[in-house]
């Protein structure tokens, strides 16, 4: 009995006809059309990603622009705002504090204080002198506890600088304000602070003793 051997793939030898020759070559053409085709739209793809990711580059340089000079505008705006509450304060801060039996002699706006050789310096908005007791008011549109802090700092830092300079004066602190929060009007005033806020056309002033607590000294 005669054995039939099936075989299986592209048809070689006698099996081949230009039809299927040309067939398979159609295909193959086909195929590399479709796969070119592919790799265009790819490219196209990232070209235009390209595009957007430079695009969206050049726009976040913008807004960063934008936002610092946002940021300069506001500085200034609060610059000048600092100034116009510093000129209101100042010339009402000697009756307000003689009214709390403080005998004020001196008086005045932004001083800097430092000792060269120790490289320490601060500065203050405005001052006024007892004597030998010295009165520091920092003044801030929006006090907030960093702010109080700040102050402690100054405070410490004015009394290093006495000492260094061998004077024997001594310091109590203020904080004036246009808009205090409950919570930091409170911890100024437990700190030891004297609250200088808006009322009617001039500021009022609180005193720790008015709250149960002790004005600090420096």
């Amino acid at each position: 009995m005669e054995t039939v051997h099936e075989t299986t793939g592209p048809p070689t030898g006698e099996g081949l006809t230009f039809e299927k020759v040309w067939a398979a070559l159609m295909e193959l053409w086909e195929s590399q059309k479709e796969t070119a085709e592919q790799m265009k739209e790819t490219d196209r793809r990232m070209k235009e990603t390209d595009r957007i990711v430079k695009e969206t580059a050049e726009q976040m340089k913008e807004t960063d622009r934008r936002m610092k000079e946002t940021d300069k505008r506001v500085g200034e705006l609060t610059n000048r705002f600092g100034d116009m509450v510093e000129s209101m304060v100042v010339p009402n801060l000697v009756a307000k504090f003689q009214e709390l039996g403080f005998a004020v002699t001196k008086a005045g706006p932004r001083l800097k204080v430092m000792n060269r050789e120790h490289q320490i310096s601060t500065e203050v908005d405005a001052y006024l002198e007892d004597g030998d007791t010295a009165i520091i008011v920092e003044i801030k549109t929006t006090p907030t506890t960093e702010d109080i802090k700040d102050q402690v700092k100054r405070m410490k830092k004015l009394r290093a600088i006495a000492d260094l300079n061998g004077k024997p004066q001594k310091y109590r602190g203020a904080v004036a304000g246009v808009v205090f929060s409950d919570n930091v009007k409170c911890y100024a005033l437990k700190t030891g602070f004297y609250v200088l806020e808006p009322s009617g056309e001039t500021f009022t002033i609180i005193t720790p003793e008015d709250k149960g607590y002790t004005p600090r000294e420096w």
